[in-house]
């Protein structure tokens, strides 16, 4: 699970984050929807420790081995240790992306520093086939040159390779085409029920949140000012109510 506790960003006379308490849950698929400057990538980038909150904490909690006891179940802290990376995978921006490396290199070396060898990142990458849809993979391009909406795939992909218990994915939808934004919702259910993890999404498109999330956390002024329960889309009416749709 992430804890989050009295945190607080900051910039200038622009308040970005002021969270005291917020709690995601073991197997949270967690929308996190508002408005431009809201404040959902500045909470994003302190979950990642890509920025340093001003006050307060954020604390990863990972439950114990199948064979482990509760005194196993460990906190980190991402401020004061790394070791939380191995748990989890995340997409932002082009600048996680290694782009004068084609995908095939790309997806080789993140394998590699995370103790994979060539056959299995061959074998995982064969799970998003039907996503990369015949424009990522033997395309022998470098990441520089793909479209916007094919990056966006490669950073996807990405997050998701090693197979990690917590995925942070800020506006996924970003860029893709329909047929491949709706492979990806497909994509990161069937994710979240084949290994138990955690995702975290932003979002600007409302219909696909809802669509995924079994929970839907609503910012504004970097507060979060709803926390919604949505189970088959129980928030869409609220949400739409907020957002001038009625």
């Amino acid at each position: 699970m992430i804890k989050i506790t009295n945190l607080k960003k900051q910039f200038g006379e622009t308040c970005a984050c002021d969270i005291p308490s917020f709690q995601i849950n073991d197997g949270d698929i967690l929308g996190l929807v508002g408005n431009n400057g809201a404040g959902k990538t500045t909470l994003f980038r302190m979950l990642l420790d890509l920025l340093k909150p001003d006050e307060g904490a954020v604390e990863y909690v990972f439950a114990p081995t199948p064979d482990g006891s509760p005194s196993d179940i460990t906190a980190i802290n991402p401020t004061e240790s790394e070791a939380w990376k191995q748990h989890v995978g995340a997409y932002i921006d082009e600048g996680f992306l290694i782009d004068f490396l084609t995908p095939e290199e790309y997806f080789a070396f993140l394998g590699k520093v995370s103790g994979m060898n060539q056959q299995q990142v061959d074998e995982r990458l064969q799970d998003f086939e039907r996503f990369a849809n015949g424009e990522i993979f033997g395309q022998k391009k470098l990441i520089r040159n793909l479209s916007a909406g094919n990056k966006m795939k490669v950073g996807i992909i990405s997050a998701l390779l090693r197979k990690p218990e917590i995925v942070i994915l800020d506006e996924p939808f970003n860029f893709l085409d329909p047929t491949s934004q709706l492979v990806l919702k497909h994509l990161l259910t069937d994710y979240q029920q084949q290994t138990g993890a955690t995702i975290l999404i932003s979002s600007h498109n409302l219909q696909h949140t809802v669509d995924i999330s079994t929970r839907i956390a609503l910012l504004e002024h970097g507060v979060i000012i709803r926390d919604l329960p949505n189970s088959e889309g129980s928030a869409r009416t609220e949400l739409e109510t907020y957002f001038g749709a009625e």
